[in-house]
Parts: C-alpha cells; sequence; structure tokens
C-alpha cells in the first residue's frame, strides 16, 4: 500500500519525525516499508539507514509555484505556446507544448490566472520525454527561433506521476512564488499489510499506528453533513436475503451533482496512493476508500429509478441465480454463479457485490443524482468471487481481508462529505441502514502473569491500558486483571487462548520489539513423543532414494477424465464418485484425486521423451468422499521406471530397456530394507499387461501390485518406450515394519559350503513357492538361497521348467563336512518331490 506523508499529515502531527524516522516506526511495529519514493522532499543525507530509496528532491531556489497570465501563438510552430508568467518576483516568457494549454491560446489576459508549477534555468527534473526517469538539467537554448531556458511541469518530470500530457494544473489558492516543495513536497511510503493488519489498509489506518507508537494524537475525520430536501428513506428500500454473506448494507443520496475534475490535491494524492483520477464522484469514492478503508460504490440513481418505472428504488442483495449474467464497468459479460454475490434492483443485477459494479448503472458525465452504497460483505466469498472472474481491484483487496461493517456508515458520511464539497450536491437527509448481523467484538483477560509469561518481560497492567487504548481498545482494570474488548475496526482478534494471544502480539508491537530482552525458555519443555507412522513414510522414502529412485510430488488435484486414462480403450468407465472442489483453478483440476499412479503417469508422460532413465516413486494421499464428513485420504505408495537400464556413458554400451524384474528387484530391495518378508503372485489388473503383472503378498494380505503398462494404457499417454509402475497400499505396509528395530544376524566363524542344485518342476509352479519350500526345509544351517538360472527345452520335457539354486550352508556349531551338506541336501529335495512334485536333474 503506498502512503503519501502528506496525507498522514491531516490526521497526525509528524513535523518533527523524518521520512526515515516514520519508516522506521511501521517496519519494527510489523508494518514493513519495503521502499521510499521522495517527489520534491529531501533524500536522506546518508545511505545507512538500510531502506530501499528513490526519487528526486526540488530546489527550492529554481522550482516554484507560478501563475499564468496569457496564452499566445508560438509564431513558428502551432503545437507550441508561449505563456507569460510571473514567477512572484519575475514576469517570463515561458515556451511549452502543453496540449492542455491549447484551449487558453489567444484569450489574452486571463480572468482567472492558471497556478503551475514553474522550474527555473538549471533546475534538474525528470525527462518527461524519455521512457523511464531519467534526470535532465534545464539549460538555456533556441526552439524555433525563440529563448527557452525554463519550463512549467508536468507531474512525471517532478516525479510525482508517470502523468506528462499536460502541466499541472495546481489549486486556484496556491500561493505564487512558493517554493513547490513548501507547497506540495512529498514522499510516498510502500508499506506491506500483512494478512492480520488488514484494518491497516488505510491512511487513518497508519496514521492511528504511527500515532499509538508514538503516543501522539490521531485527528479523526468529521462525519458531519449538511443536508437538504426529501430523505433518501421515501426513495429507496433495502433488502438483505443473505445476512451472513452481507451483514450490512446502508445507502446516501445525493442530488444535482456537477461532474467535473476533482481539485488538483486530490488528483496528485490520489496517484502517489497509486490509483487514477477520473472524476470528482469517482475519485470521492476511491478517495474515501483510501482515507478510512471503506470501499464504496456509486449508482447513477436516475437510471434506477428509470427501471422502477415510477416505484421507489428497491435494492437487494442476493446471491445469483442460474445462468445470470451482468455487464461489469470493464465491458465484459460475466456468467455468474450461485457463489456471486449481487446487488439488485427490480430489473436484475447492477453490481458484483464488493468486486465491480455494473455498466448500466455506472456514474458518467451526464449524472445528476447519486445512490451511494457503503456495504460489508463475507471476505471468504468476495475472495472467491475476485478470483473466480480475476478481477483483482482495491475494494476486492479490502474486502477479502475483512472490512469491519461498523465503518460502513462511517464511509458512507464521508464519501457523501466529499462529493458534496467537490461537485456542490444536496445530500438527502437519512440514511438506509439494514444492519442484521453485527459482529461481536471480542473481549478477553489477561494480567501480569500471562504478559511475563508470554513476552518475558514484566510490564504493569497500568501500562499495558494505556498501550491499547491508543489502539482503541477499550480497556478496565480490575485488581491484577486487565480486561480487553477489541474496538468495531478489528476483525482479527480472536476469543478465549487465541484472543489473548492476538492482545499480546499487540502488547509487543507497541512496548516494541527491539526492546524486548532475550531470554531462555522458562516453562517446562514439552514431552518428546514420536510419530511412528510418519517416521515410517519417511523410511520408506529414504530406502527408495538410497535404490536409485527420485521422488515426485504432484498435484492433488485432478479430473475424472485424466484418471480413466488409466483403463484400456472400451472398458467399462468405473462410477467413481469424487471429492469435488467448490472453486477450481482450471477445468482438469477440479476434483481431488482417487490415484496416485494416475498423476505419476502423466509426470512419465511428460519427461520420458527428455530423459533416457526415470525411476521416479511418489508418496501421496487419495481422497475418498466420506459422506458429509471429510474425505478418508489414505496413502499410497507409486513407483515407476521407464527408458534404458542404465544412463549412456562413453565407457559402456548402450543399456537395455527397464523390465518387469528391474522393476521387481526394486521390489524386493524395498521390502528386504523394511524387514517384510513378502510372497509374489500372479495378477490381474486393469491397467497393467495380462501375464506381467503380480501380486506382492504378506500371507493372504495384499500389499499392492506391480508389472508392465497394459499396451492399451500406453496408448492413451504418450511415451516414448514402455513403462513400469507398481502401486502400493503404504497404510498396509507401515504397520508390517518392526516397532522397534529388527532381528541381526551375526556372522559365522566357520566356512560355508556352496553347493548349486537343479530341479525340475512343473511350469505353474512359481519359483518363490520352491523357494520358500526350500527355507524352510534347510532350517537355520541353510544362510542362502538364491535363483541363477531358468531353463526350458525338450530334454527338460513339456510343461516343465529347471530351476537351479545356488545355495549356501553354514552352521555356527561348527564347520560343516561333505556328508552333512548332503543329508542337508537329500532333505530339502525330498520335500520337494513329496510336496510339488519336483525333480532332481542330473
Amino acid at each position: 500500500m503506498k502512503v503519501p506523508i502528506s496525507w498522514l499529515k491531516d490526521f497526525i502531527e509528524i513535523d518533527d519525525l523524518s521520512v526515515v524516522e516514520i519508516a522506521r516506526l511501521l517496519t519494527m511495529s510489523g508494518m514493513e516499508v519495503e521502499d521510499i519514493l521522495f517527489a520534491g522532499l529531501p533524500l536522506p543525507e546518508s545511505d545507512d539507514h538500510g531502506f530501499k530509496v528513490s526519487g528526486i528532491a526540488w530546489d527550492r531556489e529554481k522550482i516554484v509555484v507560478a501563475e499564468i497570465t496569457e496564452v499566445n501563438p508560438h509564431p513558428n510552430a502551432d503545437r507550441l505556446t508561449l505563456c507569460e508568467l510571473y514567477d512572484g518576483q519575475v514576469h517570463h516568457t515561458v515556451l511549452t507544448g502543453a496540449p492542455n494549454l491549447f484551449p487558453y491560446k489567444g484569450q489574452g489576459k486571463l480572468a482567472q490566472p492558471i497556478k503551475v508549477a514553474y522550474a527555473k534555468e538549471g533546475s534538474t527534473l525528470y525527462d518527461g520525454h524519455s521512457d523511464g526517469l531519467v534526470l535532465a538539467t534545464l539549460k538555456r537554448t533556441k526552439i524555433r527561433g525563440v529563448d527557452s531556458y525554463s519550463m512549467v511541469c508536468s507531474e512525471k518530470e517532478l516525479g510525482i506521476s508517470e502523468e506528462h500530457e499536460g502541466v499541472i494544473f495546481l489549486d486556484a489558492d496556491a500561493p505564487v512564488g512558493m517554493p513547490l516543495a513548501d507547497y506540495i513536497g512529498d514522499a510516498v511510503l510502500e508499506v506491506k499489510i500483512n494478512p492480520n493488519m488488514a484494518r491497516n489498509t488505510s491512511i487513518l489506518g497508519v496514521a492511528r499506528e504511527i500515532a499509538a507508537l508514538t503516543g501522539r494524537s490521531l485527528n479523526k475525520p468529521k462525519y458531519e453533513l449538511k443536508t437538504s430536501g426529501e430523505p433518501v428513506t421515501g426513495k429507496v428500500s433495502l433488502e438483505i436475503a443473505e445476512p451472513a454473506l452481507n451483514p450490512r448494507f446502508t445507502l446516501g443520496l445525493i442530488r444535482n451533482m456537477k461532474i467535473h475534475p476533482s481539485p488538483y490535491w486530490v488528483q496528485r494524492r490520489l496517484r502517489m496512493a497509486g490509483m487514477r483520477p477520473i472524476s470528482n464522484i469517482v475519485d470521492a469514492t476511491n478517495y474515501t476508500m483510501l482515507e478510512i478503508g471503506q470501499p464504496l460504490h456509486a449508482f447513477d440513481y436516475d437510471v434506477l429509478a428509470k427501471r422502477a418505472a415510477g416505484k421507489p428504488v428497491a435494492i437487494c442483495t442476493r446471491t445469483a441465480r442460474p445462468g445470470e449474467k451482468l455487464v461489469t464497468l470493464d465491458g465484459a459479460e460475466r456468467a455468474l454463479t450461485d457463489t456471486n454475490v449481487l446487488v439488485c434492483d427490480g430489473g436484475g443485477a447492477i453490481s458484483l457485490a464488493g468486486v465491480m459494479g455494473g455498466a448500466e448503472t455506472e456514474v458518467g458525465d451526464g449524472t445528476v443524482n447519486i445512490l451511494l452504497e457503503a456495504a460489508a460483505w463475507n471476505f471468504i466469498n468476495i475472495r472467491r468471487t475476485a478470483n473466480q472472474h480475476n478481477l483483482p481491484s482495491e475494494a476486492s483487496y479490502r474486502f477479502s481481508r475483512g472490512v469491519h461493517p461498523a465503518l460502513a456508515l462511517e464511509g458512507l458520511v464521508r464519501c457523501l462529505y466529499w462529493m458534496a464539497e467537490w461537485g456542490d450536491g444536496q445530500v438527502a437527509p437519512g440514511v438506509v441502514d439494514s444492519y442484521p448481523l453485527p459482529p461481536h467484538d471480542p473481549t478477553v483477560e489477561i494480567t501480569e502473569k500471562e504478559i511475563r509469561r508470554a513476552l518475558g518481560i514484566a510490564i504493569p497492567l497500568a501500562e499495558v491500558k494505556e498501550m491499547l487504548e491508543r489502539l482503541e481498545f477499550t480497556c478496565v482494570l480490575a485488581g491484577e486483571t486487565l480486561k480487553v474488548t477489541a474496538p468495531p475496526i478489528r476483525m482479527d482478534i480472536g476469543t478465549g487462548i487465541v484472543g489473548i494471544a492476538d492482545v499480546m502480539e499487540e502488547v509487543a508491537r507497541l512496548y516494541g520489539y527491539d526492546r524486548i530482552p532475550e531470554t531462555l525458555m522458562a516453562d517446562p519443555l514439552p514431552p518428546q513423543r514420536g510419530n511412528p507412522s510418519l517416521e515410517r513414510e519417511e523410511h520408506v522414502r529414504d530406502v527408495l532414494v538410497s535404490l536409485g529412485m527420485q521422488e515426485v510430488i504432484t498435484h492433488r488435484m485432478t479430473a475424472p477424465e485424466i484418471e480413466n486414462r488409466l483403463l484400456p480403450k472400451g472398458t467399462p468407465i468405473l462410477a467413481l464418485e469424487y471429492v469435488k472442489l467448490a472453486n477450481p483453478i482450471a477445468p482438469e483440476k477440479r476434483v481431488l484425486r482417487r490415484s496416485v499412479l494416475s498423476s505419476m503417469l502423466n509426470v512419465v508422460e511428460r519427461n520420458t521423451r527428455l530423459m533416457e532413465t526415470l525411476a521416479l516413486f511418489e508418496v501421496g494421499s487419495v481422497f475418498i468422499p466420506n459422506g458429509k464428513d471429510l474425505p478418508n485420504e489414505p496413502r499410497r505408495l507409486v513407483l515407476a521406471l521407464a527408458g534404458q537400464r542404465q544412463v549412456s556413458a562413453w565407457d559402456r554400451m548402450p543399456a537395455d530397456k527397464a523390465d518387469f524384474y528391474d522393476l521387481k528387484g526394486v521390489v524386493d530391495g524395498l521390502m528386504a530394507a523394511l524387514h517384510i518378508q513378502v510372497s509374489y503372485a500372479p495378477a490381474e489388473h486393469p491397467s497393467f499387461h495380462p501375464g506381467k503383472c503380480a501380486a506382492v503378498m504378506v500371507d493372504e494380505t495384499p500389499l499392492g501390485v506391480f508389472g508392465e503398462l497394459h499396451p492399451l494404457v500406453q496408448e492413451n499417454y504418450d511415451f516414448a518406450s514402455p513403462v513400469l509402475a507398481a502401486d502400493f497400499d503404504l497404510e498396509a505396509i507401515l504397520p508390517l515394519m518392526p516397532e522397534i528395530g529388527h532381528t541381526i544376524r551375526p556372522f559365522s566363524e566357520f566356512p560355508p559350503v556352496l553347493e548349486d542344485i537343479a530341479l525340475i518342476v512343473d511350469e505353474s509352479i512359481p519359483a518363490d513357492q520352491v523357494e520358500s519350500l526350500i527355507r524352510q526345509t534347510g532350517g537355520k544351517t541353510l544362510a542362502d538361497v538364491r535363483l541363477f538360472d531358468v531353463f526350458r527345452s525338450e530334454q527338460v520335457g513339456v510343461g516343465k521348467k529347471s530351476l537351479a539354486y545356488a545355495l549356501t550352508y553354514q552352521s555356527f556349531e561348527g564347520t560343516l563336512t561333505d556328508k552333512d551338506a548332503a543329508q542337508l541336501r537329500n532333505k530339502i529335495v525330498r520335500r520337494l518331490e513329496n510336496e510339488i512334485g519336483a525333480k532332481l536333474r542330473a
């Protein structure tokens, strides 16, 4: 927010404070000053203040207030004029090409001299015709045969704004000869307003903070009006359909307005605060909003009366109806939804509440009578509406952060005052004020003990009471307790323990963060309790990274048609229920996902042509609707491999493509590191290739599936090579991990016996089943089993296969002999023969 120093001075005496001192006060209280722009006032002499500073100082002797008494044509140029000018000491003839002086050309002596900003020879200004801010010094020269040594200035040349299409017309009471720096010299603070300080999105709000920080008095605006004519109450009726969305709505009427530009001091303040002057009516609404923080909107009352067809104007606020549309002030036709709040009359919508007015009832050059609105809106609804229609504005900026309903009436009266001042209008007696939902101003109680505990310092309650009252809190000191009630400008003070913390923050800000000494924590540390579920989840991540996988984090938002790509074409679509977003940022992100695998494949699709090898994993939640309650959010673990087994390098041949067994190796490594004994079984899954898909089991409990994607599913994506994926239920895996450590097997001091055996089994028997039987039979003496060959041929037999295992026998009690090894081998072979019909291959 841009805060002109001159505007602050309307509400607080700060002449004895430098601009840098004011900036430091605000910054140390939590309102960071990000930039200081000087326009006329002297810049700081040193640069050790720590603020970003820019701008220009005006020479008090060379840049002054002057008056133009006559505008004559240039003898040799149609687009130039020669102005007779008096600077308080000397009369000059000044050459200028300002287009806003052309209407006065050739009129002779002006009945009302034009007050201007005049720069004498040698002045340093910004070049008004260069891009950006380029300093230039005025030098004597000849232009089309006429001497030119000085100039009448535009706002850009003085560093006030970017406006350079014409020279400044100062107000008629500007004193000729006064240094311009004394008359309109200024500095602008760029203040960062945090969300919990929405009350300070106004000049008055910033002035209140400075008054509280310095102990000075705050000069509040006057809310007094001179009224005449018929009262507004008989002309307009008001109805609020949903008070939760519109807790207060006020209306005022002003008649016989004269539309023209605002006084220059108003235009200058608006520009320096970052807003464009338009007319005295629109400027009054914007000026009041910047001044006290209440956004307003002006309607052309005569247009409303015409729409009412002779009846009293009936204003109501409600949500939009299906199919309803509104053409806003920017000329765009807005398709409205049932979450948008509208201001309406009998003919339909006339304004998108709190965001932008409608084009049909806008104030124009022909407007005479004005109906003025000041209201309070639900800040969440305004934020959603502004985002939905991409309509950021100064009004929605304030409403979306919370404007207290008590400000509505003050804003209405203040704006009517300015309209009457600048447009000679007559304010109708009374206001229409509907206030169905007044907010409760919270009250909390604090003690010195609580202050010492929260801030680490002892501050007497009497001093705390005085500090908080400077911020307009109502405080009652009763013994050792201070009862504090939030003022009707604050929407950020909570109740209970939250409210106490909010008040403590205000005490700390006013006392001064820099005055609070460093202290050790006095309270005992809370017990350190672990989060086993999170710790195990992190361990899963660490293991996968150690296996060469890279973690990705994908959007939780998606669309059903995106997840349906997991199914082959022609497969019936599952009618899954999704958690729908009330205000999606895009159509393809309108629901919360039901599949992490879909999110992962989207990432693989975008990267598979950019990288030779992809080895990715994600741990993330899916969202299962749970009636009217919050959705269930079970965690899933998804792996994906694509591309080459290894990245190409100069010292090795191009690697083969990753296949099913590469992914199985990752799964084996993961389960081994997690100390979970699993088995594998053939599985069927619509997203995976038949015959290249396996289920991971613990006893009869499935943990997940993995395999190569179904060819018809891969056609739904733009993959450069076959993709392998795994989809696990992480909620089923985590409880299986050992709670505290795991059993560690010691090394035997006796040598092992190594032996290979080849077994002929039926093709239908999985190698995993054979290995499990070997391990069970070998017991503790069998140290390791490893499948190293699978062989099929006519010699083995039709429907048969040969599985070759490397066995390691090792005892902890002594050295094994060949006889010991043979006995154990025969025992293994006999069991395999009896249970699965295996035969030892010669």
